[in-house]
């Protein structure tokens, strides 16, 4: 693991260690990367839970309870399936804190409405409303995944309140 990633989880840990809370990931272009890089730290399963690799849309349905319809209306890259993700992990965990990510890392699978490196994330922390965005990256697909699994962190550290 580089130098940036290895340093990013080191201040997800620390963050969430001060805020007495266990995380948990819903991922899906990112492919299990985001949980990679956090359980890359020596004592991480005192700040992280679990996660889920759900890159298909079964996936999404059977395993964080995402809806078809919501689905089919809107599609697999979504906030409103990203906001879902997130909701179905944290019922499903023992975290306080998660976040989700779902995106087309290319090179195939874009659309004019969405095209490659178009990834949709959500965060939900105790009293807070589930937060969701739209991004968009450049770069092959390792380069999509890269930064949306640094954007996913650096947002959650943001929204933990620690810049």
């Amino acid at each position: 693991m580089d130098a940036e990633l290895e340093a990013l989880a080191h201040r997800v840990g620390a963050a969430l260690k001060s805020h007495q809370s266990v995380l948990a990931v819903a991922e899906s272009c990112t492919g299990g990367w985001i949980a990679e890089v956090v359980t890359s730290v020596s004592g991480s399963s005192e700040w992280f839970d679990r996660g889920w690799v759900t890159y298909s849309n079964n996936s999404k349905e059977e395993m964080l309870g995402v809806a078809e319809d919501t689905l089919h209306t809107f599609g697999a890259v979504s906030e409103e399936v990203a906001r879902e993700m997130v909701s179905g992990a944290l019922a499903r965990s023992h975290a306080r804190v998660a976040l989700s990510v779902t995106g087309i890392a290319g090179p195939s699978g874009g659309t004019a409405q969405k095209p490659v490196g178009t990834v949709c994330f959500a965060w939900c922390l105790p009293g807070q409303e589930i937060a969701s965005l739209t991004q968009r990256f450049g770069g092959d697909r390792e380069q999509v995944r890269r930064q949306s699994v640094v954007f996913a962190l650096e947002h959650l550290l943001h929204r933990l309140d620690v810049r």
